[in-house]
């Protein structure tokens, strides 16, 4: 930030706690809502990597942190500064950016961010993704990496089984129902990242959207008696949506969906209640019927 590397100077961001049940977290970031470079045009929930459009090999090499390498394994991650950050310590991890792979995530992308979740000792760091036609702003294959110190409800709610008890689950009591995949540790990394790729394919092949957060959390059914915390990974289902809505008062993208609304000016911040905060989050989403019948219908795609 010193060397002007950043579009803005963050400094302390306003943050209050929305009253309600949902427990949803406000921060005010208004330079971000102007000073940040404007989304690409989306068209297409399978849209085809632009060369001649901004992506992350143009990045200055004053933004690149540091490279992410498995042992033994060839597919390193990129960790760069997001130049229009949400919060301090907010990166992007990039899979070999020269290749020039869409936003479209795959299982060894989604099981890099796993174990990125897990080398950090900080409970409040999550990974997430936003896909075409889900708020994504850049098409080259990318996940977030950000810090929040506020619990959110997504955590640690309690959802209800679709099938298998290593299946998928379906999150209910949070600002936006998802499916939950969870994994207790490193052992069952591997799987879930296949299972929640699979699952975001499934969507798309289906003509929706999604979006995916990565967080520490309770198990499915609750807390564990002896309060040990595995991975959650929250999948949102959703209508697409191409182009910014001029009537919108935020983007609906995976930290509004998980709870967490950075909002990009003073009054909104001030007087948005739950009620709605959840009318502009919901609008997105499916009817419960269809949901539960999708639900369903990656149950029985996961156990093929």
């Amino acid at each position: 930030m010193e060397r002007g590397v950043f579009r803005y100077r963050l400094g302390p961001l306003p943050t209050r706690l929305l009253p309600g049940p949902m427990r949803m977290v406000a921060q005010l970031n208004a330079q971000r809502g102007t000073e940040r470079r404007p989304p690409q045009p989306v068209r297409s929930l399978r849209q085809p990597f632009d060369p001649a459009a901004f992506n992350f090999t143009r990045l200055r090499p004053a933004e690149l942190l540091l490279r992410l390498r498995r042992a033994r394994r060839p597919d390193p991650l990129l960790v760069a500064i997001n130049a229009s950050p949400l919060e301090r310590g907010h990166v992007l991890l990039l899979p070999e950016p020269a290749r020039g792979l869409p936003q479209a995530l795959t299982a060894p992308v989604l099981l890099g961010g796993l174990e990125a979740a897990l080398l950090s000792a900080h409970p409040g760091f999550r990974l997430g993704f936003n896909g075409l036609g889900a708020c994504a702003s850049v098409n080259h294959l990318h996940l977030h990496g950000f810090y929040l110190r506020r619990p959110l409800l997504v955590e640690s709610a309690p959802a209800r089984p679709l099938g298998p008890p290593h299946g998928p689950s379906l999150l209910t009591a949070v600002p936006a129902p998802a499916f939950l995949f969870y994994a207790a540790g490193p052992a069952g990394l591997e799987a879930v990242a296949r299972d929640a790729c699979r699952a975001a394919e499934r969507l798309v092949d289906t003509g929706l959207a999604y979006n995916l957060l990565i967080t520490r959390g309770d198990p499915p059914g609750g807390p564990a008696p002896d309060g040990r915390r595995g991975l959650r990974v929250l999948l949102w289902a959703r209508r697409p949506s191409f182009g910014a809505k001029a009537s919108a008062a935020f983007n609906v993208a995976l930290c509004e969906l998980a709870g967490y609304l950075p909002l990009p000016a003073a009054p909104l911040f001030e007087e948005i209640t739950e009620e709605e905060a959840l009318r502009a989050i919901r609008q997105h989403l499916l009817p419960e019927p269809q949901l539960l019948s999708l639900g369903q219908d990656l149950v029985r795609l996961l156990a093929e």
